[in-house]
């Protein structure tokens, strides 16, 4: 398959797990992505949560992170995890699950997130907000409170959101139906389908 190739022209009958290793493939792919972002969510929510349990909001404080939070769970949340990374992660682990190399299925959580064995498009994409992400993180981290807990609890809520996200898109490609994406694989991938 071509990078190029449209969605709606793949080859279903990859897109269902077949075996013991294709569903372990699948686990540990979409399962380490799904613990990567659990991970930023429990680290996270203690934090964004804070200034709502000792009530030191202002009304405009209040104001800015309800705003942030619902702007985050459009953006971050749909737009971007279930609009685009959920559903490519679990076609992304697909492939692999149906043509497995050894060190790709090692490294399936960066393969399925695009961060390896990708078309050029798509790791530069990947990598790009991957440092994109770890800038604002540093910046952030570096806010007053109670900016830095606003800023975090927009993140939680959006990576809440994804994660839902994720999970269900998880258990439609275990059930055979899976939503039909580019996985965006390099051209001439061994993996191609």
């Amino acid at each position: 398959m071509s990078e190029n190739l449209s969605p709606d022209r793949l080859d279903a009958s990859w897109l269902r797990p077949r075996g013991a290793l294709a569903f372990g493939i699948l686990l540990w792919g979409v399962g380490g992505v799904l613990l990567f972002v659990a991970q930023g969510i429990l680290r996270l929510t203690p934090i964004a949560i804070e200034p709502l349990q000792r009530g030191s909001l202002t009304a405009l404080q209040c104001s800015v992170y309800v705003g942030w939070v619902l702007f985050n769970t459009f953006v971050e949340g749909y737009h971007g995890f279930q609009r685009g990374f959920a559903p490519r992660v679990v076609v992304r682990a697909l492939a692999l699950a149906a043509r497995p190399r050894a060190l790709l299925v090692a490294l399936a959580p960066l393969y399925c997130m695009g961060l390896v064995h990708a078309s050029r498009r798509r790791l530069i994409a990947s990598w790009g907000l991957l440092l994109g992400i770890i800038t604002i993180i540093v910046i952030v981290r570096r806010a007053p409170p109670p900016w830095r807990a606003i800023v975090d609890g927009g993140v939680v809520v959006g990576l809440t959101y994804g994660f839902i996200a994720q999970l269900v898109f998880f258990l439609r490609a275990l059930v055979g139906r899976a939503k039909r994406v580019a996985p965006d694989l390099p051209p001439g991938s061994p993996l191609s389908v």
